[in-house]
């Protein structure tokens, strides 16, 4: 498994060096049917907009719209130029691209029209980043100069504004995939200390929500994605997708 997301009721798995979206029924777990893109090369993550109805798929040079059902598919961005995009994140209608090779973040609404693009300091790598509520960007990433690894709250013009780098806790470990909810929570999952924290709007650590013991063996985290409408946090394995209900948590 390489990325999961949720749109209307349904669970999306991206898996690795596959042409292939996997579907299952939140609610029953029942499989569905796939959806074939034969037109993967090497697609690394996935995210949905419920507003247009629309998963998007990062590959190894675009980034490719593919509806809820499957039934159009369309290599989507760039519409001019070249792109690398690593990760993606939707916010209303607004996709949000990070782009390590270049230090940015590429924002696009509903149409792939560039809303803005956001160069960060040469020495920062993003990894992964979504839009607050706020307007600014909460992004995980690495300071090459510190070699720190982090989380940034980042202004519309590139600036960081805040960092969390593990505060009370071990220091992060390749934090690379990041969710909020509609409060401003943010779920972070630290990959390689193999846990899942919780930091509010102002990047304060909360708690930690999942560590290595409520885990597989041996696998690292390669999604995440919360379900705001039914509480549930899944989490993309090697080999599993694991689903913890924070509501009673």
């Amino acid at each position: 498994m390489e990325s999961v997301t949720y749109l209307h009721d349904v669970v999306y798995v991206l898996c690795s060096r596959s042409s292939t979206i996997l579907r299952f029924n939140s609610a029953t777990s029942e499989v569905l049917a796939d959806i074939d893109v034969s037109g993967f090369m090497s697609p690394h993550d996935i995210a949905a907009c419920e507003q247009t109805s629309h998963l998007y798929v990062a590959d190894f040079e675009c980034v490719w719209r593919v509806s809820a059902d499957g039934a159009a598919v369309q290599r989507w961005l760039p519409r001019h130029g070249t792109m690398k995009p690593w990760t993606l994140s939707v916010r209303s209608t607004r996709l949000l691209v990070t782009s390590p090779e270049t230090r940015q973040l590429m924002q696009f609404d509903a149409d792939g029209e560039e809303l803005r693009r956001i160069q960060l300091p040469r020495h920062i790598l993003p990894r992964h980043a979504v839009e607050s509520q706020a307007g600014t960007f909460v992004m995980s990433c690495s300071d090459t100069e510190l070699d720190l690894d982090l989380v940034s709250l980042v202004s519309e013009d590139g600036q960081l504004i805040r960092q969390f780098s593990g505060c009370r806790l071990p220091s992060l470990r390749w934090p690379n995939l990041l969710d909020t909810d509609s409060r401003g929570k943010i779920f972070l999952a630290d990959t390689y200390n193999r846990r899942v924290l919780l930091l509010d709007a102002q990047l304060e650590l909360r708690r930690i929500i999942i560590d290595e013991h409520q885990l597989n063996d041996d696998e690292s985290l390669r999604g995440l994605c919360y379900v705001e409408q039914t509480g549930h946090l899944l989490v993309a394995m090697q080999n599993t997708v694991a689903v913890f209900d924070l509501l009673g948590h």
